[in-house]
């Protein structure tokens, strides 16, 4: 069955557009982000990161897991371990270089930093990806667990917080002296992987939806690891890692807002 609507490509393509007009900031600013604003940022988006996992996806895998009793918490606990384990993997064989360091990690390359760089959002950006396809594809299944304003109201914390993430990539490129319109691009080719992932996902929906429960924990694992793997370390590391805790809290509770009262 086709799960392909309008509906759906509007949902898939809302957490791309953060990132594109994140990248947009280039056109706006002269100089690299101040500091103190992209630990912030970066803290936001990790709190919204982490509430979308709870609230958007662990939850509703172990309601959707209810005629199981009292293992209805397995198919999101294998989830969330295979999403875990999946990020771990791409964190070893994908070169890629973080933004408060020089040594790249993953195999060995002669790629550019501007590449790498934009190669580390591009793993954040998978299971966001996943998240929203599956999500979108259990609403148009007619999955009780998932209603059409939770669905929009993931895309849109996703968005709200690839909007710091296209500008940490693109405003840095441009205080390096790659071009304006280059940097532009290079953030928002970043966000690609996303509606690309999310349709995927939504094509394969044959297979997606008797295991909704198990890809739900899956891409909250993947996005937990995330967060504790590479932003956490990023916002706390040297100064201004007050702002950045802080703004973490923000980012958490304005995605569970959304989520219990829209959703």
């Amino acid at each position: 069955m086709n799960y392909i609507n309008a509906e759906v490509i509007k949902g898939v393509l809302i957490p791309f557009a953060g990132t594109v007009l994140g990248s947009a900031s280039v056109f706006l600013l002269k100089n690299a982000m101040n500091e103190r604003i992209q630990k912030a940022l970066t803290g936001f988006a990790a709190g919204v990161m982490v509430a979308a996992s709870i609230w958007s996806l662990i939850i509703p895998a172990i309601e959707a897991s209810g005629s199981m009793g009292r293992l209805a918490f397995a198919p999101a606990f294998a989830g969330i371990w295979a999403g875990i384990l999946f990020l771990l993997l791409l964190d070893h064989i994908i070169p890629h270089l973080h933004m408060y360091s020089d040594e790249a990690e993953g195999i060995r390359s002669k790629l550019k930093k501007t590449t790498m760089l934009v190669l580390a959002v591009t793993m954040h950006n998978i299971p966001e990806g996943m998240a929203v396809g599956v999500v979108y594809a259990g609403w148009a299944a007619g999955s009780t667990q998932i209603a059409l304003t939770g669905a929009v109201v993931l895309s849109l914390g996703i968005a709200i917080q690839n909007f710091p993430e296209g500008a940490i990539i693109s405003l840095p490129l441009k205080s390096e002296g790659v071009g304006t319109w280059k940097a532009f691009l290079y953030g928002a080719l970043s966000g690609v992987v996303e509606p690309i992932g999310a349709v995927l996902t939504i094509i394969a929906a044959g297979l997606v939806i008797p295991a909704l429960p198990y890809l739900l924990g899956f891409a909250a694992g993947a996005m937990l690891y995330v967060v504790v793997e590479e932003l956490i370390p990023e916002m706390s590391a040297g100064r201004h890692s007050n702002a950045a805790t802080l703004m973490f809290g923000l980012g958490f509770t304005v995605m569970m807002m959304l989520d219990v009262a829209l959703g």
